[in-house]
């Protein structure tokens, strides 16, 4: 879509993103899949639900550079490292990305380095770490991502000691759903809406896992469906609906600042992988061959070389909401992390840990900037960087950051089943 802005400034802006880019979903699938996403039945210790980490208060995500999974208190940048035997043994070693418009038609690859994606490797119809015991009849990748999770050690499954879901995943990963959906299907409330919800299910033995992801799935799906930005208006032809600044911003993004080479579509994300030379700090994904604690990103699901350090362009849309930023959290703020990519080398040579804010954990602070402060890994970091510098003034640099604001959706932002009163385990919900 080419727009005149301006006297002089034809742009290549995208097409609209409209009810059509996205999935149906059914209605009581939806319903059914936000009881499972606020309820902690998911989580081996029954004491963390998927929106622990993805909060409709924290802009689906959860404010937090690394998040804290299991063995924490509370919720969103509030949320402590809790105490005693309980208390987490690790970080969670990526940020915890916002849930926007993951429903979308052209989404087929997901998390930070791609693990989960669309295709036929294992005749599944995924790629993903479940690898040939993936469960059939997942209805897309949305439902495919939702069970990785639930089988995370330091997310949502516990330790191997303390309950019988993590112990399971150290057998093999596909031992942990049957566990998950007998706990409930056994709840007759859960029992009576999957009956209700899935025309396969006639009874309470009949739901399995499939049936749980596929409505945490038609939940996430439909709640944060976000296109009503005033980015939106504009490209709907409304003039009025963008400042002068955010227009100004718009010109550089598609034009001299090149954002939109990676940044591209109607989701404004290319869907691919780059390096930036984002910081490393925290536990990594750490491979089991690796000498040292780090994140390879990409490579560690493809094992190609050319694939190390990348990670997966982000949808910027509502990115406003979904502070801190990049794959780690390293920048608190939009105009950092916009500095940062304009020059990825120099940023990452003056960057200091003083940016980011780590929930306080004594026990795991010794070991929390280890790979920064690792010369050689930094070398390396530095040498993948394949974004080219760009130079902006200060004044350029703030009406790109005010035109990543217009990206941000109106009454959509609001969700539209929320949060419920209480879910069907009788659980006590995060507050």
């Amino acid at each position: 879509m080419s727009l005149l802005v301006g006297p002089a400034h034809a742009l290549d802006l995208p097409p609209r993103l409209q009810a059509d880019d996205f999935l149906p979903f059914d209605a009581a699938q939806a319903k059914l899949g936000q009881l499972l996403f606020f309820d902690p039945i998911l989580s081996g210790n029954r004491n963390i639900a998927c929106a622990t980490c993805h909060h409709p208060d924290h802009g689906s995500a959860d404010g937090l550079a690394l998040g804290v999974g299991e063995g924490g208190h509370g919720l969103g940048p509030e949320r402590t490292t809790g105490s005693g035997d309980s208390r987490i043994r690790k970080r969670i070693p990526r940020n915890a990305p916002g849930l926007w418009n993951l429903g979308a038609r052209e989404i087929d690859v997901m998390f930070h380095d791609g693990r989960v994606s669309v295709s036929d490797i294992y005749d599944t119809g995924f790629d993903t770490p479940a690898q040939e015991w993936l469960p059939e009849g997942l209805n897309g990748v949305l439902a495919v991502q939702a069970l990785f999770p639930m089988t995370s050690q330091f997310e949502m499954a516990g330790n191997p000691r303390e309950n019988q879901v993590a112990g399971a995943v150290h057998d093999r990963i596909d031992y942990v759903w049957p566990i998950l959906a007998k706990r409930v299907r056994v709840i007759p409330e859960y029992a009576d809406r999957f009956i209700d919800a899935f025309d396969d299910v006639d009874e309470p033995l009949d739901i399995s896992i499939t049936h749980i992801a596929n409505a945490l799935a038609a939940f996430e799906g439909t709640e944060w469906q976000s296109f009503d930005s005033p980015f939106d208006g504009f490209l709907a032809g409304d003039e009025t609906a963008l400042t002068d600044d955010q227009i100004a911003g718009m010109e550089l993004f598609y034009g001299d600042a090149g954002c939109a080479a990676c940044h591209s579509g109607p989701l404004l994300t290319d869907q691919g992988f780059h390096a930036l030379a984002l910081p490393h700090f925290g536990p990594g994904r750490t491979r089991m061959w690796d000498p040292i604690v780090r994140d390879v990103g990409r490579m560690a699901a493809s094992d190609r070389l050319e694939d190390a350090y990348r990670f997966r362009t982000p949808s910027l849309r509502n990115v406003a909401l979904t502070a801190p930023y990049g794959h780690n959290g390293a920048y608190p703020t939009l105009k950092g992390i916009v500095r940062h990519h304009l020059d990825a080398r120099s940023a990452f040579e003056t960057w200091t840990p003083e940016l980011v804010d780590l929930p306080d954990a004594p026990w795991l602070a010794a070991g929390d900037f280890l790979p920064f402060e690792d010369h050689r890994e930094r070398a390396r970091l530095a040498a993948a960087v394949d974004i080219v510098p760009v130079t902006l003034s200060d004044a350029e640099v703030e009406q790109v950051v005010a035109f990543l604001h217009a990206l941000t959706g109106t009454d959509s932002i609001k969700g539209r089943l929320g949060r419920p009163h209480q879910v069907p385990s009788g659980l006590e919900m995060d507050e």
